[in-house]
């Protein structure tokens, strides 16, 4: 019994929670169900890892690179607030929850396994739940967790049972993981052209929102043209801007040099950022530049993995888990569609968050945002992307900035009223400012008939999308191209 703790323990520890590791563990088992032979399977392993990797490497250069500036503008101005950042949320939840709650972070923890494993169950039985997508991202896994820890302690505090208490998390969560993913199919598979995989990160219903708003509201209906952000014709020297990585340098170095020219250098320099000899101006150009430096190390990382996981998790589908595919870190999405579309929509997410936390600020809120990178850039980011390709420029614009007054208003709301907010942090990103107070509000005043409503309708959300088209649901995972004729018959009629 020993030995198969110390197995799981280490699964637990070194695979599930990492997702490099995680990733190549899916791709793994995909190609040795597959029968690939030996060396197939471990040059195919190693890719999806070392993709992975280099995609976390991207990403963490992007945080790392943020982060000054963050802190900067948090104490430059003597702001007391929460950070809305999946990292601070998690640190505040560890923080708090046994001098709030009595209870111990490692409960959290448990609680990821008993979800995982729900969310297992209702893909493996998809035939009855309609639930496509397996959540595979380990690291978005232990953030929400924590955080959904918090709240749910938060909205039942009869719930005393340590047993009981982690089973309702395990099914609201892993209900959330495989319902959330299993929206962002379509919007996935179009935006791919049928790559295989579907998004499980913080933003899965912001995704189909932004979606369906960019499609109802600023897509080609009714003779309506859209013109997308690599569509737009612009003269003279503007033309660069549809080079991505001209196209991030610059607008990175006039917003965020603004930015740092107003914190200043001196803040920089007794933070220990930068020397006193440093010239600052060089400095902030080179930080600048920095960004579209990291984004093209993710978009590779991208590239190298995703075609290994999505081919050998055809393995997993036909033997373990029929007509799913991966969930995977929202950062796959960028390389696909209009690369550009995610400068745009980061800095329209940003100006959102900014006006958003002024207005706070003026109104005299207990509790003040500041916004932190990885919501305000992977969430609009994303949420950009995808509104450019259903409705252009306008919507992949609109979406965002509207999703940046969402994130601020919403972790604020939420955070202040939990007691989050006086540990520093809050997980803050869409789905946890609209989804999961929403959620909190319905469990905390209607106990466990609230729980009750919460699962049936997170439920309900695939089995009303089934319904919506039948033919092509489990189609569109199974053979792409087919489901591209069955739209176009559909519409045809």
């Amino acid at each position: 019994m020993n030995i198969l703790f110390s197995i799981w323990s280490f699964f637990a520890t070194y695979i599930l929670q990492k997702a490099p590791y995680m990733v190549g563990f899916l791709t793994l088992l995909g190609y040795c169900l597959m029968g690939k032979k030996w060396y197939d399977t471990l040059a195919g392993t190693l890719k999806a890892i070392i993709g992975m990797l280099i995609l976390n490497a991207g990403s963490g250069g992007l945080t790392s690179n943020f982060r000054p500036i963050l802190a900067g503008l948090k104490d430059r101005f003597n702001l007391t607030a929460a950070v809305i950042d999946p990292y601070y949320g998690q640190n505040a939840v560890q923080e708090g929850v046994e001098e709030v709650f009595g209870k111990g972070f490692s409960m959290a923890m448990q609680l990821l396994l008993i979800a995982f494993i729900v969310n297992i169950l209702l893909v493996r039985f998809n035939k009855i739940t309609k639930c496509r997508t397996l959540f595979t991202t380990g690291h978005v896994q232990v953030q929400q967790a924590a955080t959904a820890y918090w709240l749910i302690m938060f909205a039942l505090p009869g719930l005393k049972n340590d047993m009981a208490l982690l089973a309702v998390m395990a099914v609201i969560l892993g209900a959330y993981w495989a319902v959330g993913s299993n929206l962002t199919v379509k919007p996935m598979q179009e935006l791919s052209e049928g790559a295989g995989f579907a998004i499980a990160h913080q933003q899965m219903f912001g995704i189909r929102i932004g979606y369906w708003a960019a499609d109802k509201f600023f897509g080609e209906k009714k003779g309506r043209k859209i013109k997308k952000v690599g569509e737009m014709e612009m003269p003279g020297f503007f033309s660069i801007f549809n080079e991505n990585m001209v196209c991030t340098a610059i607008l990175m170095t006039v917003f965020f040099g603004v930015i740092m020219a107003i914190i200043g250098k001196p803040y920089f320099v007794e933070s220990g950022n930068l020397t006193e000899s440093t010239n600052f101006v060089w400095w902030c150009f080179d930080k600048s530049l920095n960004f579209a430096v990291y984004l093209a190390i993710l978009q590779l990382g991208v590239r190298t993995f995703v075609t290994e996981l999505t081919a050998s998790f055809q393995g997993i589908a036909d033997k373990l888990l029929p007509s799913s595919i991966p969930g995977v870190d929202c950062a796959v999405c960028f390389g696909f569609g209009d690369s550009n579309a995610v400068t745009f929509g980061f800095l329209a997410g940003l100006v959102g968050q900014i006006i958003a936390i002024i207005i706070l600020i003026v109104i005299g809120s207990p509790t003040i945002i500041i916004c932190g990178f990885v919501p305000v850039f992977f969430d609009n980011a994303t949420i950009g992307l995808v509104a450019n390709e259903k409705g252009g420029l306008k919507a992949c614009l609109i979406i965002p900035f509207l999703s940046g007054l969402i994130q601020v208003f919403g972790a604020a709301l939420i955070s202040g009223w939990v007691g989050l907010a006086n540990y520093g942090g809050y997980l803050g990103m869409f789905d946890w400012d609209t989804v999961w107070p929403i959620m909190t509000v319905v469990m905390k005043f209607l106990g466990y008939a609230g729980v009750a409503i919460v699962v049936v309708a997170l439920l309900a959300i695939p089995q009303i999308e089934y319904r919506m088209d039948p033919e092509g649901y489990f189609l569109i995972t199974e053979d792409y191209d087919a489901y591209v004729e069955h739209m176009e018959a559909k519409k045809a009629k």
